[in-house]
Protein backbone atom coordinates (compact mmCIF):
# COMPACT_ATOMS: atom_id res chain seq x y z
CA UNK A 1 0.00 0.00 0.00
CA UNK A 2 2.70 2.35 0.66
CA UNK A 3 4.20 2.00 -2.19
CA UNK A 4 0.91 3.00 -4.21
CA UNK A 5 0.42 5.91 -1.94
CA UNK A 6 4.19 7.34 -3.03
CA UNK A 7 3.64 6.42 -6.52
CA UNK A 8 0.16 8.43 -6.64
CA UNK A 9 1.72 11.06 -4.51
CA UNK A 10 4.49 11.20 -6.82
CA UNK A 11 2.67 11.50 -10.16
CA UNK A 12 0.13 14.12 -9.09
CA UNK A 13 3.02 16.61 -9.09
CA UNK A 14 2.88 16.11 -12.98
CA UNK A 15 -0.60 14.88 -13.97
CA UNK A 16 -3.62 13.18 -13.26
CA UNK A 17 -3.99 9.84 -12.14
CA UNK A 18 -6.42 7.30 -12.92
CA UNK A 19 -6.87 4.25 -10.26
CA UNK A 20 -8.64 1.39 -10.74
CA UNK A 21 -10.16 -0.63 -7.90
CA UNK A 22 -11.81 -3.47 -7.59
CA UNK A 23 -15.16 -2.58 -5.91
CA UNK A 24 -16.51 0.43 -3.71
CA UNK A 25 -15.38 -0.79 -0.67
CA UNK A 26 -11.81 -0.92 -2.39
CA UNK A 27 -12.64 2.56 -3.75
CA UNK A 28 -13.36 3.88 0.17
CA UNK A 29 -9.99 1.82 1.52
CA UNK A 30 -7.48 3.30 -1.07
CA UNK A 31 -9.31 7.14 -0.28
CA UNK A 32 -8.73 6.76 3.46
CA UNK A 33 -4.91 5.82 2.67
CA UNK A 34 -4.65 9.01 0.52
CA UNK A 35 -6.35 11.26 3.04
CA UNK A 36 -3.97 10.04 5.75
CA UNK A 37 -1.00 11.30 3.87
CA UNK A 38 -2.68 14.52 2.85
CA UNK A 39 -3.17 13.71 -0.40
CA UNK A 40 -5.58 15.90 -2.65
CA UNK A 41 -8.18 13.92 -4.76
CA UNK A 42 -8.79 16.85 -7.00
CA UNK A 43 -6.98 15.09 -9.99
CA UNK A 44 -7.58 11.32 -9.22
CA UNK A 45 -10.05 9.37 -11.08
CA UNK A 46 -11.21 6.12 -9.72
CA UNK A 47 -12.97 3.46 -12.25
CA UNK A 48 -14.47 0.29 -10.65
CA UNK A 49 -13.43 -2.70 -11.96
CA UNK A 50 -12.91 -6.24 -11.31
CA UNK A 51 -9.22 -7.25 -12.00
CA UNK A 52 -7.04 -10.14 -11.44
CA UNK A 53 -4.05 -8.51 -10.99
CA UNK A 54 -2.16 -5.07 -10.71
CA UNK A 55 0.10 -5.09 -14.02
CA UNK A 56 -1.66 -2.24 -15.78
CA UNK A 57 1.68 -2.35 -18.10
CA UNK A 58 0.34 -5.73 -19.61
CA UNK A 59 -3.06 -5.80 -18.85
CA UNK A 60 -4.19 -2.32 -19.41
CA UNK A 61 -5.06 0.27 -22.54
CA UNK A 62 -2.52 0.86 -25.22
CA UNK A 63 -3.19 4.44 -26.26
CA UNK A 64 -2.18 5.24 -29.72
CA UNK A 65 -2.71 8.14 -32.60
CA UNK A 66 -4.83 7.13 -36.04
CA UNK A 67 -4.06 9.04 -39.07
CA UNK A 68 -5.80 12.00 -38.44
CA UNK A 69 -4.50 12.61 -34.81
CA UNK A 70 -7.37 11.10 -33.20
CA UNK A 71 -6.65 9.34 -29.63
CA UNK A 72 -7.43 5.52 -29.75
CA UNK A 73 -7.19 2.74 -27.52
CA UNK A 74 -6.18 -0.31 -28.56
CA UNK A 75 -6.96 -3.79 -26.68
CA UNK A 76 -4.41 -6.40 -27.35
CA UNK A 77 -5.13 -9.53 -26.42
CA UNK A 78 -4.07 -10.95 -22.61
CA UNK A 79 -3.95 -14.10 -21.74
CA UNK A 80 -2.40 -14.00 -18.41
CA UNK A 81 1.44 -14.27 -19.90
CA UNK A 82 1.13 -17.36 -21.79
CA UNK A 83 -1.76 -18.89 -19.42
CA UNK A 84 0.32 -18.79 -15.79
CA UNK A 85 -2.30 -16.65 -13.98
CA UNK A 86 -6.31 -15.88 -14.39
CA UNK A 87 -6.30 -13.07 -17.10
CA UNK A 88 -10.72 -12.87 -17.62
CA UNK A 89 -11.25 -9.97 -15.61
CA UNK A 90 -8.27 -7.89 -16.65
CA UNK A 91 -7.99 -8.78 -20.31
CA UNK A 92 -12.06 -7.18 -20.36
CA UNK A 93 -9.88 -3.34 -18.60
CA UNK A 94 -9.09 -1.38 -22.05
CA UNK A 95 -12.81 -1.82 -23.61
CA UNK A 96 -14.18 -0.84 -20.04
CA UNK A 97 -11.67 2.29 -20.28
CA UNK A 98 -12.66 2.87 -23.86
CA UNK A 99 -16.54 2.84 -22.88
CA UNK A 100 -15.51 4.86 -19.89
CA UNK A 101 -13.43 7.60 -21.60
CA UNK A 102 -15.99 7.80 -24.77
CA UNK A 103 -12.45 6.81 -26.61
CA UNK A 104 -12.55 5.04 -30.18
CA UNK A 105 -11.79 1.31 -29.58
CA UNK A 106 -9.72 -1.08 -31.80
CA UNK A 107 -10.33 -4.75 -30.68
CA UNK A 108 -7.06 -7.10 -31.58
CA UNK A 109 -7.83 -9.58 -29.30
CA UNK A 110 -7.85 -12.02 -32.08
CA UNK A 111 -4.84 -10.79 -33.97
CA UNK A 112 -2.11 -10.68 -31.31
CA UNK A 113 -1.41 -11.57 -27.67
CA UNK A 114 0.29 -8.47 -26.40
CA UNK A 115 2.10 -6.87 -22.98
CA UNK A 116 2.88 -3.23 -22.88
CA UNK A 117 5.71 -4.84 -21.39
CA UNK A 118 6.71 -7.03 -23.80
CA UNK A 119 7.32 -4.13 -26.33
CA UNK A 120 9.53 -0.86 -26.65
CA UNK A 121 9.26 1.57 -29.19
CA UNK A 122 11.40 4.60 -29.68
CA UNK A 123 8.81 6.98 -31.37
CA UNK A 124 10.51 7.18 -34.53
CA UNK A 125 9.71 3.66 -36.27
CA UNK A 126 11.67 1.28 -34.30
CA UNK A 127 10.53 -1.27 -31.94
CA UNK A 128 12.53 -3.29 -29.82
CA UNK A 129 11.15 -6.84 -28.28
CA UNK A 130 11.89 -10.46 -26.99
CA UNK A 131 10.69 -13.16 -28.82
CA UNK A 132 10.52 -15.38 -25.42
CA UNK A 133 7.52 -12.88 -24.70
CA UNK A 134 5.74 -12.71 -28.46
CA UNK A 135 6.68 -15.40 -30.53
CA UNK A 136 5.49 -17.94 -27.62
CA UNK A 137 3.72 -21.05 -27.99
CA UNK A 138 1.37 -19.84 -25.22
CA UNK A 139 0.60 -16.35 -26.52
CA UNK A 140 0.91 -16.36 -30.60
CA UNK A 141 1.51 -20.28 -31.64
CA UNK A 142 2.76 -20.80 -35.13
CA UNK A 143 3.17 -16.31 -35.63
CA UNK A 144 6.26 -15.84 -37.14
CA UNK A 145 8.59 -13.07 -36.90
CA UNK A 146 7.37 -11.65 -39.83
CA UNK A 147 3.64 -11.86 -39.45
CA UNK A 148 4.05 -9.94 -35.87
CA UNK A 149 5.98 -7.51 -37.22
CA UNK A 150 3.82 -7.32 -40.25
CA UNK A 151 0.71 -6.48 -37.06
CA UNK A 152 3.12 -4.10 -35.02
CA UNK A 153 3.62 -1.90 -38.72
CA UNK A 154 -0.51 -1.32 -39.26
CA UNK A 155 -1.06 -1.31 -35.28
CA UNK A 156 2.32 0.78 -33.72
CA UNK A 157 3.10 2.50 -36.99
CA UNK A 158 6.83 0.70 -36.81
CA UNK A 159 8.55 -0.52 -39.61
CA UNK A 160 12.56 -1.16 -37.75
CA UNK A 161 12.68 -4.10 -35.47
CA UNK A 162 15.14 -5.00 -33.10
CA UNK A 163 14.56 -8.89 -31.68
CA UNK A 164 16.49 -10.56 -28.94
CA UNK A 165 15.50 -13.83 -28.88
CA UNK A 166 15.36 -13.68 -24.52
CA UNK A 167 14.67 -16.58 -22.41
CA UNK A 168 11.34 -18.21 -22.36
CA UNK A 169 10.10 -19.89 -18.94
CA UNK A 170 12.14 -16.73 -16.74
CA UNK A 171 9.89 -15.64 -14.76
CA UNK A 172 6.53 -15.51 -15.64
CA UNK A 173 6.64 -12.81 -18.39
CA UNK A 174 8.95 -15.07 -20.25
CA UNK A 175 11.59 -11.66 -20.18
CA UNK A 176 10.11 -9.16 -20.78
CA UNK A 177 12.24 -6.23 -22.52
CA UNK A 178 10.91 -2.90 -19.72
CA UNK A 179 13.00 -5.33 -17.57
CA UNK A 180 16.75 -4.35 -18.50
CA UNK A 181 16.30 -2.19 -22.11
CA UNK A 182 14.43 0.87 -22.67
CA UNK A 183 14.14 3.79 -25.18
CA UNK A 184 14.86 6.42 -23.12
CA UNK A 185 14.67 9.20 -26.25
CA UNK A 186 14.44 8.18 -29.83
CA UNK A 187 18.54 8.31 -30.05
CA UNK A 188 19.18 6.43 -26.56
CA UNK A 189 18.82 3.21 -25.02
CA UNK A 190 19.12 2.68 -21.33
CA UNK A 191 20.20 -0.70 -20.46
CA UNK A 192 22.90 -2.32 -17.98
CA UNK A 193 26.28 -3.45 -18.31
CA UNK A 194 27.43 -6.75 -19.83
CA UNK A 195 27.98 -8.48 -16.68
CA UNK A 196 24.72 -6.82 -15.13
CA UNK A 197 23.05 -8.04 -17.97
CA UNK A 198 24.05 -11.40 -18.22
CA UNK A 199 23.48 -11.47 -13.90
CA UNK A 200 19.94 -10.71 -15.34
CA UNK A 201 19.93 -13.73 -17.55
CA UNK A 202 20.17 -12.18 -20.96
CA UNK A 203 21.54 -14.35 -23.46
CA UNK A 204 25.04 -14.00 -24.50
CA UNK A 205 24.03 -13.08 -28.26
CA UNK A 206 21.15 -10.88 -27.13
CA UNK A 207 23.94 -8.41 -25.54
CA UNK A 208 25.78 -8.43 -28.97
CA UNK A 209 22.26 -7.81 -30.55
CA UNK A 210 21.41 -4.75 -27.72
CA UNK A 211 24.64 -2.89 -28.10
CA UNK A 212 24.62 -3.37 -32.16
CA UNK A 213 21.10 -1.97 -32.40
CA UNK A 214 20.73 0.52 -34.88
CA UNK A 215 17.56 2.92 -35.59
CA UNK A 216 15.20 3.19 -38.74
CA UNK A 217 18.13 5.20 -40.38
CA UNK A 218 21.10 2.85 -39.85
CA UNK A 219 21.98 5.12 -37.07
CA UNK A 220 23.91 3.17 -33.91
CA UNK A 221 21.99 4.18 -30.75
CA UNK A 222 23.32 6.01 -27.73
CA UNK A 223 23.71 3.67 -24.57
CA UNK A 224 23.22 4.36 -20.82
CA UNK A 225 24.17 2.02 -18.48
CA UNK A 226 22.02 1.31 -15.06
CA UNK A 227 23.71 -0.88 -12.23
CA UNK A 228 21.64 -3.28 -10.38
CA UNK A 229 21.50 -2.93 -6.62
CA UNK A 230 24.73 -3.69 -4.78
CA UNK A 231 23.05 -6.08 -2.67
CA UNK A 232 19.78 -8.72 -3.76
CA UNK A 233 16.91 -7.20 -2.11
CA UNK A 234 15.34 -7.61 0.99
CA UNK A 235 11.49 -6.01 1.51
CA UNK A 236 10.63 -4.06 4.22
CA UNK A 237 8.92 -6.72 5.99
CA UNK A 238 12.43 -8.91 5.95
CA UNK A 239 11.66 -11.75 3.15
CA UNK A 240 15.25 -11.96 1.35
CA UNK A 241 14.39 -12.15 -2.51
CA UNK A 242 17.67 -13.84 -3.35
CA UNK A 243 18.29 -11.66 -6.13
CA UNK A 244 18.93 -7.88 -7.61
CA UNK A 245 16.76 -4.95 -8.71
CA UNK A 246 16.61 -3.06 -11.83
CA UNK A 247 16.20 0.69 -12.20
CA UNK A 248 15.25 0.26 -16.09
CA UNK A 249 11.95 -0.26 -14.95
CA UNK A 250 11.39 3.51 -14.52
CA UNK A 251 8.16 5.73 -15.52
CA UNK A 252 8.43 8.95 -17.40
CA UNK A 253 5.79 11.34 -16.54
CA UNK A 254 5.15 15.10 -17.42
CA UNK A 255 7.45 16.79 -15.17
CA UNK A 256 8.73 14.06 -12.91
CA UNK A 257 10.65 10.36 -13.52
CA UNK A 258 9.73 7.88 -11.05
CA UNK A 259 12.73 5.33 -10.23
CA UNK A 260 12.42 2.09 -8.77
CA UNK A 261 14.09 2.07 -5.36
CA UNK A 262 15.43 -0.34 -3.49
CA UNK A 263 16.98 0.73 -0.07
CA UNK A 264 20.07 0.17 -1.68
CA UNK A 265 23.59 1.99 -1.84
CA UNK A 266 23.01 2.09 -5.94
CA UNK A 267 19.57 3.71 -5.74
CA UNK A 268 21.67 7.27 -5.22
CA UNK A 269 23.84 6.35 -8.16
CA UNK A 270 20.93 5.06 -10.51
CA UNK A 271 18.91 7.94 -9.59
CA UNK A 272 21.70 10.34 -10.73
CA UNK A 273 22.00 9.03 -14.04
CA UNK A 274 18.82 9.27 -14.55
CA UNK A 275 18.39 12.95 -13.80
CA UNK A 276 21.05 13.58 -16.03
CA UNK A 277 19.32 11.49 -19.28
CA UNK A 278 15.99 13.66 -18.32
CA UNK A 279 17.48 17.47 -17.04
CA UNK A 280 13.86 18.78 -17.39
CA UNK A 281 12.06 16.49 -15.06
CA UNK A 282 12.64 15.93 -11.25
CA UNK A 283 13.24 12.10 -10.79
CA UNK A 284 11.84 10.67 -8.00
CA UNK A 285 12.70 7.31 -6.27
CA UNK A 286 9.64 4.85 -4.91
CA UNK A 287 10.76 2.14 -2.82
CA UNK A 288 9.15 -0.78 -4.38
CA UNK A 289 10.90 -3.45 -2.44
CA UNK A 290 7.51 -5.33 -1.52
CA UNK A 291 6.02 -4.79 -4.85
CA UNK A 292 9.05 -6.34 -6.41
CA UNK A 293 8.56 -9.50 -4.07
CA UNK A 294 5.38 -10.26 -6.23
CA UNK A 295 7.38 -9.20 -9.62
CA UNK A 296 7.61 -6.07 -10.92
CA UNK A 297 8.49 -2.51 -10.52
CA UNK A 298 6.88 1.26 -11.76
CA UNK A 299 6.96 0.88 -14.81
CA UNK A 300 4.89 -2.43 -14.90
CA UNK A 301 2.39 -0.84 -13.06
CA UNK A 302 1.59 1.75 -14.60
CA UNK A 303 0.37 2.56 -17.92
CA UNK A 304 0.66 6.52 -19.49
CA UNK A 305 -2.48 8.39 -21.21
CA UNK A 306 -1.54 10.66 -23.57
CA UNK A 307 -3.55 14.10 -23.74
Amino acid sequence: DDTWVAITEALLKSEKVHIIVYDEDEKERVIDMLKEENIQLTDIDFNIYKTDDFWARDNGPIYVKDGEGNLVIEDWGFNGWGDKAKSENCDEIPEKIANHQNIKYVDLNDIMMNQGGAVEVDGNGTLMATKSAILNKNRNPNMTQEEAEEIFTKYLGTTNFIWLNGKAGHEITDMHIDGFARFGNESTIVTMNEKDLLEWQVPQSDIKTLYAATNKSGIKYNFVNLPLTKNNVTTEYGKKLNYQGSYVNYYIANTVVLVPNYNDANDVVANAIIQKLYPGRKVIGIDVRNLYANGGMIHCVTQQQPK
